[in-house]
């Protein structure tokens, strides 16, 4: 982000398609201009035509075109490799239109029989699912849900994980609590980190240890962590969830959180951009008003996001904000101008998610689902109702309401991310003594954040 851009770019209701990674025609055409005159430069002094066909042999070496077209093992900045997302766009060019509606679907369930969502993710492709604490009963259960929608991921003939995900935060926000470590909240977090690097390795220590637990019961990407610097009091739905109420505390703390979750293996989130934690109103009931000016918010608001995304982040998460300064009206969620901000501003080329589309702020409008997609979310998180959205999305696939292009772009970023949380698994695995890991990270939070 430049900081201090006046406004978002992008018009109203203007719908991105761009491929991904993202691409910057400029700075595409001068690297294809410098590569015609080394070729050219090359051809001169070694007696090649500028098609790299020596003279002498009549051809057979590589062009630098095909050398530049193939996809790179190197990491991407937010996890794959670029071999991995060639992979993923190539998987999903060949899908039907259910199979890409599903891709896109973190499904929610009902009830705490694993066979639920497991036939689920079976029947309608769905990327995975999310468990809530109405979900869990005991550690047991907990592992034969992930187990069983594991396999019902492999039986549809994927041969990656699925997106098993869980809101773990710390504090409050904790829906595993009985059965995973107790972390203090991440505004504890922010304090430790006030206090230096001590505190900021306590940090990266407590997300590394909540990552490796999380994976042992056999979750993949984590709803954590909170980038939203909460303004105190008028704050209903944030407060301690958030790291602080300084920019620079928050984005530091942030950083170090999604540095931690990257080194266990894990998937993070960051959330919730462009920032909750000036909403005075509570999203899962109502669509909260954030009305300020976007000079705040990229000075109070954004900084956060921005360190995450530098940290690595393979996800972000979208919050349902009536933003006045992106898209007046729309929540940030189902508005194209929020995911302009996020990918031309930001740069963030992994994965978008949108807060639970079950909420109070979106669950009344019409066929949500399909309006965060066209918008460029890439998971749907949590409808009302898993398989009515699977079919409205497939239906507005076949019609063509969202592009093909759209959800393809979609489905791959997603299967990328999935692609790479299973190499890092092979690389990392969980330690046999995990649990007793995360009680020792969890203390070590708690002294760091008061000096012990």
């Amino acid at each position: 982000m430049r900081v201090g851009r006046p406004a978002a770019p992008g018009g109203a209701g203007s719908l991105r398609r761009v491929p991904t990674p993202v691409r910057r025609p400029v700075r595409a055409a001068l690297t294809a201009l410098v590569a015609v005159l080394l070729l050219l430069v090359t051809a001169c002094s070694t007696g090649t035509d500028p098609a790299g066909q020596s003279a002498e042999d009549g051809g057979g070496t590589e062009t630098a075109d095909e050398q530049d077209a193939a996809p790179s093992d190197e990491p991407l900045g937010w996890g794959p490799t670029g071999e991995e997302l060639a992979r993923a766009q190539d998987l999903v060019a060949e899908w039907t239109p259910e199979q890409l509606a599903g891709q896109v679907i973190v499904g929610r369930y009902h009830g705490t029989d694993p066979a639920v969502p497991a036939a689920l993710v079976e029947d309608l492709h769905l990327a995975g699912v999310s468990m809530t604490g109405s979900n869990i009963v005991d550690l047991e259960q907990v592992r034969a849900t992930t187990e069983g929608v594991a396999r019902a991921v492999a039986a549809t003939g994927r041969d990656f994980p699925p997106v098993l995900g869980v809101d773990q935060e710390g504090g409050v926000v904790a829906h595993l609590d009985g059965i995973a470590t107790t972390f203090p909240s991440f505004a504890t977090a922010g304090s430790a980190v006030e206090r230096g690097r001590a505190g900021r390795r306590a940090v990266i220590g407590a997300a590394r240890a909540t990552g490796l637990e999380l994976r042992s019961f056999g979750f993949t990407w984590v709803w954590a962590p909170v980038g939203d610097v909460t303004v105190g009091s008028a704050d209903p739905t944030i407060g301690s969830r958030s790291p602080s109420t300084d920019p620079a505390v928050a984005a530091r703390t942030v950083a170090a959180a999604t540095e931690g979750y990257r080194e266990a293996g894990i998937a993070s989130t960051v959330k919730h951009f462009p920032g909750h934690g000036a909403a005075t109103e509570d999203s899962h009931e109502v669509l909260p008003a954030l009305d300020v000016a976007m000079p705040d918010l990229v000075a109070r608001d954004l900084p956060p996001f921005e360190a995450a995304f530098g940290a690595g982040s393979p996800g972000v998460m979208l919050g349902h904000l009536d933003v006045e300064a992106l898209a007046p009206g729309v929540p940030a969620t189902l508005a194209p101008e929020a995911y302009d901000l996020l990918r031309d501003e930001y740069g963030f080329e992994g994965v978008a998610v949108t807060d639970s589309l079950g909420m109070g702020a979106v669950m009344a409008l019409d066929r949500p689902p399909v309006a965060a997609l066209i918008a460029g979310a890439d998971l749907l998180l949590m409808p009302v109702d898993t398989r009515r959205a699977h079919s409205i999305v497939t239906r507005a696939v076949r019609s063509g309401e969202v592009p093909r292009e759209r959800v393809e772009e979609a489905a791959a970023r997603v299967i990328a991310a999935q692609l790479w949380l299973q190499r890092t698994a092979q690389e990392t695995p969980v330690p046999e003594d995990v649990a007793t890991r995360a009680v020792a990270a969890a203390q070590a939070l708690r002294d760091a954040a008061v000096g012990g």
